[in-house]
């Protein structure tokens, strides 16, 4: 299994001083990883964050995310260069292909052989995709071979449980990165989880992370409060029993929040 943190902070939808705020938060009550992407338009405020923390890079890991735009052999290591100077660092830890955006015009055999040669350059130490169900997954193996995808980042809550794709990957030994683990907050109204919650003490997004991360997926929550930012940092310290679990897997709806038309595939 490829070695990535099991939990850093997103920046979606972050942007100007507020993802500035939340990065410089997050690195100051212990988080250690931070997941950003070109898409995002935060990579130079995230990298004035970084800098401005004073926390060593080598301490750090950090993961952008390749836009569509620069899927061809031709553009997408010079767009990861542009991502590498906002962000004030040599190379970045991980760089994922954001989504397969099938009908794009740019076959996923040369994006990934680019991928593959950003990581040879060194620009990127580790690379994997993100939103790709199992037929592309595959297809991505197939080409940058076996043991190079480090992680598939992909929506998975509670209500969207996703567990063929996720056994595929394990199967493969490529890290599931949960995104979207709160369902934009609606798994914090559940009252299955929130009766969890009250059982062991804990706040009811504590006990969906610790859900994701006991089922060995990585977390990448997104919080502009500092003290949300610190409780969820929590979630690690939380161990939910077998009955916890049980009950967590009841919940599952199928409940995707995010299917960018043109972008995603055909899910599983």
């Amino acid at each position: 299994m490829t070695n990535i943190p099991c939990f850093g902070v997103g920046t979606f939808r972050l942007n100007g001083q507020t993802v500035i705020d939340s990065v410089r938060n997050a690195l100051d009550v212990g988080y250690r990883a931070i997941d950003t992407a070109q898409i995002y338009g935060n990579e130079a405020e995230v990298g004035q964050a970084i800098a401005e923390s004073g926390v060593p890079r080598s301490e750090l890991f950090v993961t952008t995310k390749i836009w569509t735009e620069h899927y061809s052999r031709a553009r997408l290591v010079p767009s990861l260069r542009e991502s590498l100077a906002k962000l004030r660092t040599d190379q970045v830890d991980l760089t994922l292909i954001h989504w397969p955006a099938p009908g794009n015009g740019v076959a996923l055999a040369e994006t990934m052989a680019a991928l593959a040669e950003a990581k040879a350059l060194g620009l990127t130490r580790q690379i994997g995709i993100s939103n790709f169900n199992i037929a592309l997954t595959q297809q991505a193996i197939d080409i940058v071979g076996p043991g190079e995808i480090a992680t598939n980042q992909i929506e998975l809550s509670p209500y969207l449980q996703n567990h063929r794709l996720t056994d595929f990957l394990r199967a493969q030994g490529i890290a599931v990165t949960s995104y979207m683990t709160l369902a934009y907050g609606k798994v914090l109204q559940d009252p299955v989880l929130a009766r969890i919650a009250a059982k062991h003490q804990a706040t009811v997004a504590q006990v969906a992370l610790a859900w994701a991360l006991q089922l060995g997926y990585a977390v990448i929550p997104s919080s502009t409060r500092r003290e949300h930012l610190a409780s969820n940092l929590r979630a690690q310290d939380l161990a939910l029993d077998a009955e916890d679990m049980a009950a967590i897997a009841t919940l599952e709806r199928h409940g995707r929040e995010v299917n960018p038309e043109g972008l995603a595939p055909a899910w599983d």
